[in-house]
């Protein structure tokens, strides 16, 4: 009985281990988060595959879907044009915000950016373009119930 125990606890710990693997195995993030009432939404993509989840305002859902070849490009160009690693984060507090986060693990582009205490002024168009590119992909493939 004792051994049987073992397995199921060895097993359970391998499922949540694994569970976990999505949210860390990525080559490009997108999340917003925060808020009064708080929201938690996260596109995740690794190679063409693109892992969607949200939940607040009493809704909760998650997807995978493909994304294409083109759509991959269409984020590394917008990326690469608005200077994505040259924008610059202000550093003051700004609380009860949905705060968005732009992270790339690998290209050209590599890095992270959140406008969580605000985009330097001179920034903000370049930001804007780059998250509307990210919500373009989600509007276009996520099925919301």
């Amino acid at each position: 009985m004792k051994r049987i125990t073992e397995i199921l606890f060895a097993l359970l710990v391998l499922v949540s281990c694994n569970s976990q693997k999505v949210y860390s195995d990525f080559d490009i993030s997108y999340s917003r988060s925060g808020g009064f009432a708080p929201i938690y939404e996260n596109l995740l993509i690794k190679g063409n595959n693109a892992h969607y989840s949200f939940e607040g305002q009493g809704k909760k859902y998650k997807q995978d879907f493909k994304v294409s070849q083109e759509d991959i490009n269409n984020i590394e160009r917008t990326l690469t044009q608005n200077n994505f690693r040259k924008i610059k984060e202000d550093h003051k507090k700004i609380y009860d915000q949905i705060s968005t986060s732009v992270n790339v693990k690998k290209g050209a582009n590599e890095g992270n950016k959140t406008d969580a205490s605000s985009i330097m002024p001179a920034y903000r168009t370049n930001w804007t373009n780059i998250t509307n590119v990210f919500q373009q992909l989600i509007n276009n493939n996520v099925k919301k119930q």
